[in-house]
């Protein structure tokens, strides 16, 4: 009745975090990154035989990018990144790779013994981000971001606008920013292009003078707790060169 229709309605405070919210939750789709340690002696048989092998793996689901580890902790690492519709959709394609058995005999079996360890992640490009394309072949950085805990509702906003600052100014191309979801919390990592690494380091240089970049990146610094970069090298059988 008008009674009803009249009476004030009681409005649910909503908290809008820039990182968990968007297309991560429309469309499930995320992005699996792996680092395998590799036994020094191992590493180039290793990557050998995956060249040869590749094509088995990516028939089962899509490879993003692969890289060596160039700089920046241990080397005789190798990181990739596979993309997954869902979680129902890495299921079903880790319960097929265990049925390949051409995938399993020529080369998971015979190169297990090759790799020391390995770590995974389950990772969430942020709404704001779509994967880019560089416009050539060159070299990658990955930056690792340990932030303060909070959450993108603390830190999303200041982090958003410090990546943007590098970005609308040119001093480096964006591949991907991702935020963790399995791993370690309140991580994000940023994946950068560069045409070389004399080119990185220049840029590098001009932006940490810039103080439209300083000014962004300090606000951001304010949530940080450590910071982590990785140089690496794309493979020749990489998606991502």
């Amino acid at each position: 009745g008008l009674r009803t229709a009249l009476a004030p309605r009681v409005l649910t405070p909503q908290v809008c975090s820039p990182f968990a919210t968007g297309p991560r939750q429309s469309n499930g789709t995320f992005y699996e990154f792996r680092t395998y340690f590799l036994k020094p002696s191992k590493t180039n048989e290793f990557l050998e035989n995956f060249k040869n092998s590749v094509h088995l793996r990516t028939a089962h689901s899509e490879m993003i990018g692969y890289w060596t580890v160039e700089f920046g902790g241990r080397t005789n690492r190798v990181f990739h990144i596979w993309k997954y519709d869902n979680f129902a959709h890495r299921t079903a394609v880790r319960k097929a790779l265990a049925k390949d058995k051409e995938w399993q005999e020529r080369f998971l079996i015979p190169n297990l013994a090759f790799i020391d360890k390995q770590e995974v992640e389950i990772t969430y490009l942020v709404p704001w981000c779509k994967i880019g394309t560089p416009p050539k072949e060159g070299v990658y950085e990955l930056a690792t971001f340990q932030m303060k805990p909070g959450g993108p509702a603390l830190w999303g906003n200041a982090f958003k606008r410090a990546v943007n600052a590098h970005v609308e100014l040119g001093y480096s191309t964006l591949v991907g920013v991702f935020h963790t979801e399995y791993g370690a919390l309140n991580r994000v990592h940023v994946l950068w292009w560069n045409e070389s690494a004399d080119s990185r380091a220049a840029g590098r240089h001009w932006s940490h003078e810039d103080p439209r970049v300083v000014a962004a990146v300090r606000e951001s610094v304010s949530y940080l707790e450590s910071q982590q970069n990785t140089f690496l090298i794309p493979t020749s059988f990489s998606p991502l060169k």
